[in-house]
């Protein structure tokens, strides 16, 4: 098999298209997180409303939704292109998935950061490898509203 079937046979598989979309929504969240982590949040709590936030809470939730949106976009268009739904309605599931998928995330986070004494970028990268594969699954049938048999 050359190289270029197996780049196009990978291209044509659902699963991997959404480990690449999957994989630089994470890529941006990641960087994001570092990037405002360690060098724009430099203190160590900040208030927010009447709440007390830790640095990692505020990183996490803007580097967590800027991988959302570049995740969203690239899985509408590359991964899940034969959906029927409105993209609006595509989009509000997107986005009600990852708002429980981001307090597991934070969940994951604070655990390792806070329990385990785990590097921040480090806790970040475990979270989201260890919800990827349910991901997958929940906007396969839920955000873009196809079905489990199409999955190559």
């Amino acid at each position: 098999m050359t190289d270029q079937t197996l780049a196009h046979k990978l291209l044509k598989n659902q699963v991997f298209r959404f480990v690449l979309s999957a994989g630089t929504g994470a890529l941006v969240d990641v960087s994001a997180f570092h990037l405002f982590y360690h060098n724009i949040f430099e203190s160590k709590t900040y208030q927010v409303l009447s709440l007390t936030l830790g640095n990692y809470t505020v990183s996490l939730a803007i580097s967590f939704f800027l991988g959302v949106i570049v995740n969203f976009l690239i899985t509408r268009y590359v991964v899940f292109n034969e959906s029927k739904s409105k993209p609006s309605k595509q989009f509000i599931r997107f986005i009600s998935v990852a708002i429980v998928g981001y307090f597991a995330n934070w969940s994951i986070v604070k655990l390792f950061i806070l329990k385990l004494n785990f590097d921040p970028d480090a806790a970040r990268v475990i979270a989201i490898c260890s919800l990827f594969f349910a991901s997958y699954f929940i906007h396969k049938m839920f955000s873009f509203s196809l079905s489990l048999r199409h999955a190559a």
